[in-house]
């Protein structure tokens, strides 16, 4: 069977090559055609292969004779046409691409957008084919916005028109899913069977939409098409007014509105300029706390050498922003020490005799473990030798050296500097040792356990004089300080824990080989720290915790062990096993959210359609009320009927102008203000046999609708009685405005704040008195009623709320919107430890965010 070219409007070319196109336009629309279309074809036939196998799967567990036979309907119809769709999807393409510079054809109707106003209770084909591409065609434009946008800009070159829009471009995801909708019809196929159709081209074809735009851009890009273009997301105006109440620092953050996959990576952005601010603005503290050291950041050193080259220069500029910024951090921790010591010191009221005798033996293990002041001398010495360059910095080296200086006999030692490499291999000797069997009770090891545990293997290899360096000093204690923060963030029981703690020498191995660890936004090991430590965050519920992940994450914490040796592919490619399980969760979790979104927009439309029904009879009966027992029954009966007409036809259609013709004489009527119409009582029974109600009840109701005469037929009371028992159209009870309480003014700028929140966003919400948070989703809300769906990690319902409510758990403290930036567990753990190292600086009180 050959495919035919289906038939196009004259004023529209066929093909490419039949275009009237400017020669060059011609040629780059050819290319790009014959480049996207191995793969296309490819990606077609494999989602007709997926989709017979799901009609086959759909026959075998279908729970009827009819179902089955249908189905196979539509695989004797599949069978039968299948040869032909490939080709008419791709002379529809084709025509698309050779169209860019054709307008409209005359006459033709512009595509009808449906509104969900519109949107029945009964089945709609059209309105279901359309729901399921959108939501396809939605999806992957939100993931590939970025990519999507430039080639609008560069199809709007071929055209020599403006920049096309997402549902305007000709490979964009709407213009694809609406020529696969064109294409099906030759396979003549079922509503059903074309919506399990859409679905297989959702995972077939569009899977890796993004990925696909990008090298049509590329491709675009050597074809001379805007190659400068780049995209720079534009930052909205209005940001200083959507945010959270009563809180400044968080004026510029955006929420969270990706899953645990899609979080962006913000921890640890520091510029040196950001850093030298913080050090300068902590010294400034010291010294006017009287806490510290009290000495200042030295000025970064002068790029060696002179640049011969502007590669050279900016190489040289990137090494020096490096070293300078870790000597900041260092700077922060010799504050901290020099505050924490002095602190010890003066509670034990020892600091005059201690500058007396600089070379006294304080014991460090009564202050807390901190370093004596012979130590710190030490630390001094070598620090000058030592990378840090600077004697401020240092203090970590004899810290670290938990009293390398002094032998077991008090006597001094020599002290010997342990040169990185010497520090690698031992711990990568202690890498591949198992750990010790830990019982419930015991603490888990520190880093601080470590260090403590390599300096001892290299003392008993080096003599006791070994000691670290102050880079490495301080490398090891700022890990310690950002380990202790996660744990805090981490269950305790959770599995995350141990292998948080199986991860402690690599990632020390990393840090110590790359400095910028702890500067780098994109640092593979800390991409892997963070997801591990999700895994077993305390903002989980029970019914977050995925098995599969943690299977996948032991698994990649184990490679990691046993393959690294200083190559940061190792926890890439670790991290990226476990991001494409992340990945699929989430995409898991997006069908199982719409489906929460769809059943909460029915629900939404059903207490709208409710409202207005109720309000439509009291607008009635605003001039003549009937009887209590007419009005009960308006309320109740006729109000199910003006609902589902509202439901399925709208306010603007001509039912809904019938109904409510027949709500006033139904008021005439039992009022007797004018004689009833002979057609009224079956009318009224029509209509409510259609909403469900028995022939019986319905004309025993439209008797007594329809007169303001008793019916003697029928008592009120078998009546009333009948129409208890009979369950309500949506459910028990009536439609009631509901009281809203007057909104402190706190409440209403929460209130308004919300309102303008994007769907997706993430909050916590408190659950108990201890603090303990958990984390929600807010996926949709109605602007009309209020009511806001939340979800968890799955996408599955986890409760309900009114906006009113939540501005009033925001008001009380009980709930809060996750933003950007402390979106990400180690965003958390690196802002606090940023805190630890202020909090003997008299600043402790700023918020952690304003050096981060």
């Amino acid at each position: 069977m050959t495919a035919t070219r289906p038939p196009t409007s004259a004023a529209a070319p066929t093909t490419i090559a039949s275009s009237a196109l400017p020669p060059r336009v011609r040629r780059v629309l050819q290319n790009l055609f014959d480049h996207i279309a191995t793969d296309f074809v490819a990606a077609l036939n494999g989602m007709l292969v997926e989709f017979e196998q799901q009609l086959f799967k759909q026959a075998e567990q279908a729970r009827s004779n009819h179902a089955q036979t249908q189905i196979f309907v539509d695989l004797r119809s599949l069978q039968k046409n299948r040869v032909e769709l490939v080709p008419h999807y791709m002379f529809a393409l084709e025509a698309e691409l050779a169209g860019i510079r054709s307008g409209r054809p005359a006459g033709e109707p512009a595509p009808l957008r449906l509104d969900y106003q519109t949107l029945t209770l009964v089945e709609d084909a059209a309105m279901d084919q359309e729901i399921v591409l959108r939501e396809v065609a939605r999806r992957h434009e939100q993931r590939g916005n970025a990519q999507i946008l430039m080639l609008g800009q560069r199809f709007g070159v071929l055209a020599c028109r403006p920049a096309y829009e997402a549902d305007t471009l000709p490979l964009g995801p709407h213009s694809l899913c609406h020529l696969l909708k064109d294409a099906a019809a030759c396979l003549e196929l079922s509503i059903d069977a074309q919506l399990v159709l859409y679905r297989s081209f959702d995972h077939k074809v569009m899977q890796n939409y993004t990925e696909w735009a990008n090298t049509v851009n590329q491709f675009l890009v050597r074809e001379g098409i805007l190659p400068g273009l780049a995209y720079m997301p534009r930052r909205a105006r209005n940001l200083e007014v959507v945010r959270p109440p009563s809180d400044e620092a968080r004026g510029t953050t955006r929420p969270m509105t990706g899953w645990q996959s899609q979080a962006g990576a913000h921890w640890a952005t520091l510029t040196p300029e950001q850093l030298h601010a913080v050090a300068g603005a902590l010294t400034g503290g010291t010294a006017s706390g009287g806490v510290g050291t009290g000495t200042t950041a030295p000025a970064p050193a002068p790029a060696p050498g002179g640049a011969t080259s502007d590669g050279t220069a900016a190489a040289g500029q990137a090494a020096q922003d490096t070293t300078g910024s870790f000597e900041v951090l260092q700077k922060l921790l010799s504050i901290r020490r020099g505050g924490l010591q002095a602190d010890a010191l003066a509670r034990a009221g020892e600091i005059d005799s201690m500058a007396d005798e600089p070379g006294a033996a304080t014991g460090g293990a009564a202050t807390g473990g901190m370093p004596s002041a012979g130590h710190r001398d030490g630390g001094q010495a070598e620090g000058m030798a030592g990378p840090g360059g600077t004697a401020g910095t240092s203090g970590g080296g004899g810290g670290g050296g938990g009293g390398g200086a002094h032998g077991t006999t008090g006597t001094p030692v020599a002290r010997r500097l342990l040169p990185t490499p010497d520090v690698l291999s031992t711990l990568q000797v202690l890498q591949t040792a198992p750990l010790p069997v830990r019982t419930p009770d015991q603490p888990r090891r520190t880093v601080a356990d470590l260090q403590q545990l390599m300096l001892s293997e290299v003392r008993a290899k080096h003599g006791p004089g070994a000691t670290l360096a102050s880079a490495d000093s301080d490398t090891f204690e700022l890990l310690d300080l950002l380990y202790n923060e996660i744990e805090r963030e981490v269950q305790h029981d959770a599995p995350a824990a141990d292998m948080l703690v199986r991860l402690q020498v690599p990632v020390v191995q990393a840090a110590l080989r790359d400095r910028n660890f702890f500067l780098r936004a994109q640092h593979p090991a800390r991409d892997l720290l963070n997801t591990v430590a999700e895994s077993g965050a305390t903002w989980l519920g029970d019914d977050d915790v995925d098995p599969h992940l943690v299977q996948r994450l032991h698994k990649a914490v184990e490679t990691v062990v046993e393959t690294y040796e200083g190559d940061e592919t190792v926890f890439e490619d670790a991290n990226r096993d476990v991001q494409q399980h992340l990945q699929a969760a989430a995409r898991k979790a997006e069908l199982a959210e719409r489906r929460q979104i769809e059943a909460a927009r029915g629900k939404d439309r059903l207490e709208i359609a409710k409202q207005k029904a109720v309000d439509t009879i009291e607008s009635a009966m605003a001039e003549a009320k009937p009887q209590k027992f007419v009005q009960a029954l308006l309320s109740q009966a006729w109000a199910d009927v003006l609902t589902l007409t509202q439901l399925r036809n709208g306010e603007s259609s001509q039912e809904w102008a019938d109904q409510l013709q027949t709500t006033l004489e139904i008021v005439a009527a039992t009022t007797a203000s004018q004689p009833a119409n002979p057609e009224l009582a079956g009318k009224i029974e029509k209509s409510l046999v259609q909403v469900g109600y028995h022939e019986d009840e319905a004309a025993a109701i439209s008797r007594r609708l329809s007169s303001a005469e008793e019916d003697e037929t029928t008592s009120r009371t078998e009546l009333t009685a009948r129409l208890k028992a009979r369950a309500r159209l949506g459910g028990q009870g009536e439609a009631k405005k509901k009281v809203v309480q007057p909104r402190t003014p706190q409440e209403q700028e929460c209130y308004d704040y919300l309102r303008a929140l994007p769907f997706g966003t993430w909050f916590e919400f408190t659950r108990n008195q201890q603090g303990d948070v958990q984390r929600q989703r807010l996926s949709w809300f109605s602007p009309v009623t209020g009511n806001a769906l939340f979800v968890n990690q799955r996408g599955q319902r986890v409760g309900e709320h009114s906006l009113d409510t939540l501005a009033h758990l925001m008001a009380k403290g009980q709930a809060q919107v996750v933003t950007e930036d402390r979106g990400r567990l180690i965003d958390r753990a690196w802002n606090a430890t940023l805190n630890a190292l202020r909090s003997l600086t008299g600043r402790s009180g700023e918020p952690a965010g304003d050096a981060a």
